[in-house]
């Protein structure tokens, strides 16, 4: 079989590869990923797959954009990695840039959303150590919420599935049990130094906060001289159709997590803070080897840059509308189609124990999706999206259902 990598690797190779030396975190797909083009990636023997999960919210631009080759390719050639030691061009670009968009003051960058997630705990943590000698410690999260998986993320990933193997984590961590302002009330006291809340939550299903509780949340961050952290891992960068998740809530986090898309597929997070954590962190308190590299950090710019002039926060809008009226038509002949959410083009569509089986068929027909919460249909689509692509994906779900819901027995 004629392969499209340049090492000439077949799948039962790649797969042996894999068994014999990688520990076995990820339970893989039979999809053999070579390269990718606009909305669409090929298989190594070069079939064509229409991708709406854009590698999990980072391929924004989705594959091969012109622009970020470029700028691969030019930064490439000049300067890869220089240590936080000393100064590159693009870092303080970067920050201005990011402050600006969140309207906040400070930026760390970090490689992943997991350490920026660390370090928007570190500087909750040393927040409240400044203001409470020691006592103000308590860091609040949601029920169903996914913040990584690095120790201290993970003690705030309130799901068993990923806690579980990993205990003792972190300790004095609270769990809201309830999307409700009751509920975020009843958690907090002046011991709180920080909440951290998915302005739509992902992992745990496409669920987008409810606008009381995030006012709420607000108020008694405020009330309470507690930290607002905002994750905005996934949902940054333009994906629900602004720029940021926080801002469909008329409301300013104090901490911003990016991370994902933040680069367009080049590794690349930050955390983001105004002036009441400017000072949280001092020369020594934190760093990276890696963060906030030259080729990282022009990178970002460069898709920054993309998103503002090829207009595609306003394509998410209108192609996340689009895609949200094409699924309600579809829910209306599919029994097995329930709730549908969505903010712009990060949707989550209801289907039961149905869900795993559908992404594996869809795959199956030339599509790749996802299934969050076990039970959610998950698509996070590319920023570039077109009409058209969108009517091929639900021409082919509505195939994938109709299969399924005909193979199931019958009421008797």
């Amino acid at each position: 079989m004629e392969t499209h990598n340049d090492f000439n690797l077949g799948p039962e190779e790649i797969r042996a590869l894999e068994r014999t030396y990688l520990f076995s975190t990820y339970k893989r797909s039979d999809l053999y990923c070579a390269h990718g083009e606009g909305a669409y990636v090929r298989d190594i023997a070069g079939r064509r797959y229409l991708d709406f999960l854009a590698g999990i919210s980072v391929n924004s631009l989705g594959y091969n954009h012109p622009r970020i080759v470029g700028a691969l390719r030019d930064q490439g050639g000049r300067l890869i990695h220089c240590s936080n030691l000393f100064y590159n061009p693009f870092q303080g670009l970067l920050a201005q840039k990011l402050a600006g968009l969140a309207g906040m003051e400070r930026v760390f960058f970090t490689n992943s959303g997991a350490e920026a997630m660390e370090a928007a705990l570190k500087i909750a943590r040393a927040y409240g150590s400044a203001r409470g000698q020691g006592e103000k410690s308590r860091i609040l999260t949601l029920r169903n919420s996914f913040h990584g998986r690095t120790l201290g993320a993970l003690s705030i990933t309130t799901q068993e599935k990923y806690q579980a193997p990993f205990r003792p984590l972190i300790p004095d961590i609270g769990v809201v049990e309830a999307l409700t302002p009751e509920a975020l009330a009843g958690a907090f006291s002046d011991r709180v130094c920080a909440l951290v809340v998915e302005p739509v939550q992902g992992e745990g299903g496409v669920f987008p906060m409810p606008a009381d509780f995030m006012q709420a949340a607000r108020e008694l961050c405020d009330r309470h001289d507690a930290l607002l952290v905002a994750d905005e891992i996934q949902c940054g960068m333009g994906r629900t159709g602004k720029f940021f998740g926080f801002e469909h809530y008329g409301i300013r986090p104090d901490v911003v997590t990016m991370a994902k898309s933040l680069a367009a597929g080049y590794p690349l997070g930050a955390v983001l803070g105004n002036g009441r954590v400017a000072g949280s962190l001092g020369p020594g308190d934190h760093g990276t080897t890696f963060g906030g590299g030259p080729l990282a950090c022009r990178v970002a710019l460069e898709v920054l840059a993309v998103i503002e002039e090829e207009g595609l926060i306003r394509n998410v809008r209108e192609m996340g509308d689009y895609l949200v009226e094409g699924l309600r038509a579809l829910a209306r002949n599919h029994p097995l189609m329930g709730e549908i959410r969505a903010l712009g083009l990060m949707i989550g569509v209801e289907l039961g124990a149905a869900a795993r089986e559908t992404v594996d068929r869809l795959l199956e027909k030339g599509v790749i999706a996802n299934a969050a919460h076990e039970t959610v249909l998950r698509l996070l689509p590319p920023f570039v999206i077109t009409r058209k692509e969108c009517d091929l994906f639900l021409e082919t779900l509505d195939g994938v259902l109709g299969g399924i819901e005909s193979e199931k027995p019958r009421p008797s």
